[in-house]
């Protein structure tokens, strides 16, 4: 069965946006300082090791290695050269590592790492349970995991907009925040919690939404899209079909949701991958989700 993703596409976008990502990623910036403010749940335990999985620049690395300047802090990202940008981040007085390879297949020591951080990355991956029990299975028994992704809200103006013009898929398939708490589940992991942000950004048309997504490194990268450029007349009509959402200030909206999951690796023995019912068999509904707007 033919894939969700094309993992060199969605490597060869992130490589081409490399140089200007930080210019274009106002939204990602903002994700990331939330996230971050997560760290405060380990309580003053400082990690021997901290990986930021999908590191993109490096700026989440750069911020764990402030907070603990004894720690080995690793940035993993699949794109080379969002690693050479990252360089930029890990000064001489406070270097992290730096690894180029991909989330599904980490190189790394079976509990080896104390937190796992990946900021909006793991929208890029096609099955969740089996990339959180390859996080599972790096992190120490009680490891903290805390990671963002794009949920199904995201860019659905778009979604719809194209939808009308072209029968082609334009725009990603994103996890819900059910779909989040059933991989922890069924990965092992304990005490998750799930929370949800819902931000509107909005563009003068539809050629400046498509840049900023090129910018960002968020282009097509499903497996099914036509490998073509799309034609003008599809554009003209996607971009037709987005008009009258205007708002009232004459801008194009934009809708981004952000999932937020926060969860601890079991204790050492407990099976990796079993269908979470011998790990915790209770429904979705017993997860804390505590709901935000920007």
């Amino acid at each position: 069965m033919e894939s969700l993703f094309d993992p060199r596409q969605v490597r060869r976008a992130f490589s081409r946006a490399a140089d200007g990502y930080d210019a274009a990623a106002a939204l990602q910036a903002e994700v990331r300082a939330r996230l971050l403010e997560s760290l405060e749940y380990l309580d003053g335990r400082v990690p021997t090791v901290a990986l930021d999985l999908g590191s993109g620049t490096g700026h989440a690395a750069a911020a764990m290695k402030k907070r603990w300047p004894k720690a080995q802090v690793v940035a993993i990202d699949l794109a080379l050269p969002m690693l050479r940008q990252a360089r930029q981040q890990a000064g001489w007085w406070k270097p992290f590592s730096r690894v180029c390879a991909d989330a599904r297949a980490l190189p790394l020591a079976e509990g080896s790492v104390d937190v796992v951080f990946s900021n909006l990355c793991l929208q890029w991956v096609e099955d969740l349970p089996a990339v959180f029990a390859g996080l599972r299975r790096v992190l120490k028994p009680g490891g903290l995991l805390l990671c963002s992704s794009f949920g199904p809200e995201t860019l659905a103006e778009l979604r719809e907009a194209f939808a009308q013009a072209d029968a082609a898929p334009h725009v990603s398939p994103f996890a819900s925040i059910a779909q989040f708490g059933d991989a922890l589940m069924a990965a092992g992991f304990r005490d998750p919690v799930l929370d949800r942000d819902l931000f509107t950004l909005t563009y003068p048309d539809l050629p400046a939404l498509m840049g900023e997504l090129r910018a960002i490194g968020a282009t097509n990268a499903l497996a099914s899209r036509r490998r073509s450029l799309t034609g003008r007349a599809r554009f003209a009509a996607a971009a037709a079909a987005y008009e009258p959402l205007r708002d009232a200030e004459g801008r194009l909206p934009s809708s981004w949701e952000v999932v937020y999951a926060q969860a601890w690796a079991p204790a050492p023995g407990a099976p990796i991958r079993e269908g979470g019912h011998e790990i915790a068999a209770v429904p979705l509904s017993a997860i804390p989700i505590r709901r935000r707007q920007p």
